[in-house]
């Protein structure tokens, strides 16, 4: 069998080549009709197969379990859950990291229900943010495509599909039945819009709302989104926001929401993962809540009763003001971020030490450094 199987590559060697050449003048031909990178090896440089840039939520715990760092950028993302659970909040939060990045983001809010003030406390930059409002769901699919084929974009959202009426509705009677008139138009507008995603690497974030489905008799999810089915297939990732529960201060009183968020669907990282989250009324996400339940749960925090004491210091008595020492203190929340970022991404915590290492390969400390060039200056 050994001797019959050398025999076949010898005879099959010239026949390799020959195919192989085919291939590259197949792919020169299509370079030639098509223009340079229409056709390329997943190994050759300048693919970028492997790298896939990421806008972080706002959220450590989220950013870890979308597997990739934050939402991917070049994809559809859609954000879909109950009234008052989060979406917008979310959005905006990915808004404003973008734009701490130094890219650019476009509001398109066909809701007409964009509350400046509170993106604004979120940390968006509302005065470089462009906002469209714009009077049809065509209209508004225009605009997003135009702003991704400029490739000058790095976020857009879009606040909300349902809101998203067509023409024909619009101008017909009030009670007049326009079957699937939506649908339609979600589906030619995400034809159009994925082969330009790629190219500008721009990121769509698609919210959505749930209505509740009839006549199910029991099988199947009693739950669907507006705008039909295309925006699920079409969507890379697909996050489930739900209110599960009230944050409380002082007495009784709501000063915030807990969420649940489920990662329905994930082509670039396992799927189904959830994390529960607070958000406080007029400020958003709350990072000081997430850095104390991760500290509390892998150590880095110690709990005692109602007591959160760090390196035998008291932050707090009671979450609501561990949380507001958080907020005073920058540099002790800055101390416990790098901590929980090491928990959380030890990858990037063994770049950071490598990179560290390959700088200082005698492993000195910054100041026998210092003192080392000291001495051989005076030398």
């Amino acid at each position: 069998r050994g001797r019959r199987k050398v025999s076949a590559g010898v005879q099959t060697g010239g026949a390799t080549r020959d195919r192989d050449a085919a291939l590259a003048a197949a792919m020169q031909q299509l370079e030639a009709n098509f223009g340079a990178g229409a056709v390329m090896r997943l190994g050759d440089q300048g693919s970028n197969a492997d790298a896939i840039d990421a806008v972080s939520t706002g959220s450590l715990l989220l950013d870890r379990a979308l597997g990739v760092g934050g939402l991917p950028k070049g994809r559809v993302v859609e954000i879909y859950g109950p009234e008052a659970s989060g979406k917008t909040t979310l959005a905006l939060h990915a808004v404003a990291a973008a734009q701490a990045a130094g890219g650019n983001a476009v509001f398109v809010d066909a809701e007409h229900a964009l509350d400046t003030r509170y993106a604004s406390k979120l940390g968006c930059d509302v005065g470089a943010l462009v906002v469209a409002q714009p009077d049809t769901g065509e209209q508004a699919l225009e605009v997003v495509d135009t702003f991704v084929r400029s490739a000058s974009v790095d976020v857009v959202v879009v606040d909300s599909v349902a809101a998203l009426v067509p023409r024909a509705e619009l101008e017909g009677e009030m009670g007049d039945a326009h079957m699937a008139l939506q649908a339609r138009l979600m589906s030619q507008a995400l034809r159009k819009l994925t082969h330009s995603l790629a190219r500008s690497n721009t990121l769509i974030i698609f919210l959505n709302q749930i209505r509740s489905k009839v006549n199910t008799f029991g099988y199947g999810p009693n739950e669907v989104t507006a705008g039909g089915n295309a925006l699920k297939y079409y969507s890379s990732v697909r996050l489930d926001i739900r209110r599960i529960g009230s944050v409380k201060g002082k007495g009784d009183e709501v000063v915030g929401s807990q969420v649940r968020i489920k990662v329905a669907k994930n082509k670039l990282a396992p799927p189904f993962k959830t994390v529960e989250l607070e958000i406080d009324f007029g400020r958003g996400l709350s990072w000081e809540a997430e850095l104390i339940d991760v500290a509390a749960k892998h150590g880095i925090v110690a709990k005692a009763g109602a007591f959160f004491k760090y390196k035998d210091q008291v932050i707090g008595q009671g979450k609501e003001a561990a949380k507001r020492r958080l907020r005073e203190d920058e540099e002790l929340a800055d101390e416990l971020e790098a901590k929980v970022r090491a928990v959380l991404f030890p990858e990037d915590a063994e770049l950071e030490a490598a990179a560290a290492a390959y700088d200082n390969p005698s492993g000195d400390s910054d100041g026998e450094q210092a003192e080392n060039a000291g001495s051989e200056e005076e030398e």
